[in-house]
């Protein structure tokens, strides 16, 4: 089916409920767990563990296990830590109203996916997917009340 969503998650069982709830029957989910060797002791004690086994299962429909993956979701949590500091506690713009977050959480996607250049797409997620055939602007953005 063309444009069937297919989604990863890793093993944390509440995912299976949301996505259900969220998609019904129309998704194509599986999910990955990682295991990794015991924590390190002594000087590499920081580094993050080695995995030392991957393991996919099919949840619902029929995705494609071979491009299941975490990383993309992954790469997206770090850039959302990274520049929105109202995510990060203990700042002075730590938001504690959600009504504050969920716009800059909103502002967040909106500029990354219209108005930032991807380096590795040489255009902006949007550009990439069709939704627009043009670079956005910040005053475009905020005129289109996100």
């Amino acid at each position: 089916m063309a444009n069937r969503v297919q989604i990863s998650s890793d093993g944390l069982n509440i995912y299976e409920d949301a996505i259900e709830q969220s998609f019904g029957a129309d998704v194509d989910y599986a999910q990955i767990v990682k295991f990794y060797e015991a924590e390190p002791i002594g000087p590499d004690s920081y580094s993050p563990p080695k995995v030392v086994r991957v393991e996919k299962s099919y949840i619902s429909g029929k995705p494609d296990l071979n491009v299941t993956s975490t990383s993309f979701v992954e790469r997206q949590n770090l850039d959302m830590r990274m520049n929105m500091r109202r995510l990060t506690r203990l700042t002075n713009a730590f938001s504690t109203k959600l009504q504050n977050r969920k716009a800059a959480v909103a502002l967040h996607f909106a500029h990354s996916n219209f108005v930032r250049v991807h380096k590795t797409l040489k255009v902006t997620p949007a550009m990439e997917a069709g939704v627009t055939n043009r670079l956005w602007n910040m005053r475009e953005l905020v005129e289109m009340g996100y």
